[in-house]
């Protein structure tokens, strides 16, 4: 076996004990939360191919499939579009012990919505005007939110997208808005940068994720998540997210952080 083969291994190996170590944390967690009553609601928006469903897939693979539910509605139907937009992801909201994850949320309409022309900029700006009061009643009710903005660049983003076309296994993540996402790009930073700006806020905080590294990203994403629910027995025992891979948005207001443009 050559140095760099070698060596590559390595890392491979000491990257999947550093995600055991953090599964077992994230089961251990659960078990608390059970015993506890506790409510978790973590969100994750991002571009397309950021890595939300592999972040996913790493933090729910070990949990309890009965208290753990990944939420990610399809586009929606006349009935959702004639309700109150934040209706058709009330019912998803978790009960006592249940962690719920949802794989893009809420922030569908001041995200792709916003820049595919899908509601109006009315609508558009009633979601951004009424999110800090709806969030800060989720907390209220006893539930702990998270939300995590996954960021790529846009040569990363190119890249797996290309690698998502050319690879058969993949078809299902392949959609119409993927060669938008590029040509678009612009339009989606600003949407971005507002829904940010506009959406951070006492009760619901963003975190953003450089997610240019996949394996950086995963493990982060779990750190963090197990700081936020703070199991007592836990949460000490784990390292802190890398600021330089996780970090608060009030990072990027205060001019210490730069999302990618």
């Amino acid at each position: 076996m050559s140095k760099e083969k070698k060596s590559h291994e390595d890392k491979k190996k000491a990257a999947e004990a550093r995600l055991e170590t953090l599964q077992v944390a994230l089961v251990d967690t659960q078990i608390w939360t059970l015993a506890n009553g506790k409510k978790v609601c973590i969100l994750f928006e991002g571009r397309d191919a950021a890595g939300k469903d592999g972040a996913i897939k790493r933090l729910t693979e070990c949990l309890s499939v009965r208290n753990t539910h990944i939420v990610a509605l399809p586009k929606p139907t006349d009935f959702d579009r004639g309700a109150w937009w934040f209706q058709r992801y009330v019912n998803h909201l978790p009960s006592t012990g249940e962690w719920i994850v949802y794989n893009r949320s809420w922030y569908n309409r001041a995200g792709v919505e916003k820049v595919m022309g899908f509601s109006t900029p009315e609508a558009q700006e009633t979601f951004i005007h009424d999110v800090p009061d709806f969030e800060s009643m989720i907390v209220r009710s006893g539930i702990t939110l998270i939300k995590l903005w996954l960021d790529i660049s846009r040569e990363e983003q190119k890249a797996r997208l290309d690698d998502r076309r050319a690879d058969p296994r993949k078809k299902l993540k392949v959609s119409d808005l993927d060669q938008v996402a590029q040509d678009r790009w612009d339009d989606y930073s600003a949407a971005r940068d507002d829904m940010l700006r506009r959406s951070h806020h006492e009760h619901g905080p963003w975190m953003c994720v450089a997610t240019d590294s996949k394996v950086k990203a995963r493990e982060n994403i779990i750190r963090h998540v197990l700081h936020i629910v703070n199991c007592p027995h836990v949460a000490s025992t784990i390292d802190a997210p890398d600021p330089d891979i996780l970090f608060s948005y009030s990072e990027v207001i205060e001019g210490r952080k730069i999302l990618e443009k």
